[in-house]
């Protein structure tokens, strides 16, 4: 993962979804990892994607496969993903046997981060950060996409880069939700590392012009 520049984790969510191994591999070169959602149906309501469509999609790309698992007990889905195909594996800070199932994604060798809703507190997460590879930071209410970023996402990426600095971790924030124009700006300032992108990219009439725009942002971070 770039450290000189924001990174690009990409929303398949917000591709089209009657196509989905093409436009991964149109988005590709403009991404550095494809993010993709998955649920429990338990955690979050809707049912997102699932290991059989990661597996569909891995053919279609080169880019690394980022499965943000929305599940209540993701240990044994992890493994589930592990297999299908993808490269790093995020699991909920309020999920329970969040530990282990960062356990079970390292063990078969693959990267594990750690996601954080809205409404928690980044210090609830310090138990977990020794053993984090990248920390996503929602914006937006879980689940959703096309919402308006909350003003406390910025707040809380600075927060957790302050926790991070305490910890000796330097480890990638990912900040997911309310990407716009008028948001890359402010979250790079405030210490992310990554934005995931949906139809600021999909929807671009400019695709390689709008991922070299964010791509010029450099993670600040504001005075700490």
């Amino acid at each position: 993962m770039p450290d000189d520049r924001i990174l690009l984790d990409v929303s398949l969510w917000s591709a089209d979804l009657s196509s989905l191994g093409a436009e991964a591999a149109r988005i590709s070169p403009y991404a550095d990892l494809l993010h993709i959602d998955a649920s429990d149906t338990h955690f979050i309501a809707e049912a997102l994607f699932f290991p059989d469509l990661v597996r569909a999609v891995r053919p279609h790309t080169d880019r690394p496969l980022h499965v943000h698992l929305m599940a209540h007990r993701p240990a044994r889905l992890a493994c589930a993903f592990a297999d299908a195909g993808a490269d790093l594996i995020t699991v909920h800070a309020e999920a329970t046997g969040a530990a282990d199932a960062v356990r079970a994604i390292h063990d078969v060798g693959l990267l594990a981060g750690i996601a954080l809703m809205l409404d928690t507190d980044p210090a609830d997460a310090r138990g977990l950060l020794a053993e984090a590879d990248a920390i996503v930071l929602i914006g937006t209410p879980l689940g959703t996409k096309g919402t308006t970023m909350h003003p406390a996402a910025l707040t809380r990426i600075t927060a957790m880069r302050r926790l991070l600095d305490v910890e000796q971790r330097q480890i990638p924030i990912i900040a997911d939700g309310g990407i716009r124009q008028d948001t890359v700006a402010s979250l790079a300032a405030a210490g992310a590392n990554g934005v995931v992108p949906g139809s600021l990219l999909w929807a671009s009439r400019d695709l390689p012009g709008t991922a070299a725009w964010i791509r010029s942002h450099q993670p600040g971070p504001e005075d700490r």
